[in-house]
């Protein structure tokens, strides 16, 4: 029998607050925070803002996949939204490439909710403000399922 869970644990080592400046892209902006800061390992405790249109997807049904399920089409949503919360893992392959894993809750002008995983092409409005923790004592890592044909968490001790 399989387990259920993987599991390793860790600390939070330290924290790192980014602003992204207007017209970033959110993904390519965090991405390049991690960089500089040196951090591969990670989790995303906060993240808030305005943004100038989103790209974003959500689980849905693919009957070719070998699960049945993965990430549909990108979603687009146009004009000014809020970011109401954004939250995420920051992991790394086995090259030791990092690899951010980001998800959003949103608010569009007329206050109807929206959601989902973060993908390029979301631009930063006129700020977006984001708390990163670094964790030591693990391997965030992330690779590709083949069973479920997708990218997954793969968390290791250190």
């Amino acid at each position: 029998m399989n387990d259920i869970l993987e599991m390793a644990q860790g600390n939070l080592t330290r924290v790192i607050a980014v602003r992204l400046r207007p017209g970033t892209d959110v993904l390519q902006g965090l991405t390049e925070a991690c960089r500089r800061a040196g951090i591969n390992n990670g989790v995303i405790l906060s993240a808030i803002g305005s943004l100038d249109g989103v790209a974003y997807c959500n689980p849905v049904e693919l009957p070719d996949k070998k699960a049945g399920y993965g990430y549909g089409e990108v979603l687009h949503l146009t004009g000014p939204i809020e970011l109401t919360a954004g939250s995420g893992i920051i992991c790394h392959d086995d090259q030791g490439v990092t690899n951010l894993h980001v998800h959003m809750s949103l608010s569009d002008r007329y206050g109807n909710a929206h959601g989902g995983h973060l993908v390029e092409g979301t631009k930063v409005l006129l700020t977006v403000d984001v708390i990163i923790a670094e964790i030591g004592g693990l391997v965030m890592g992330r690779k590709f399922d083949d069973e479920l044909e997708v990218p997954l968490f793969a968390p290791k001790q250190a």
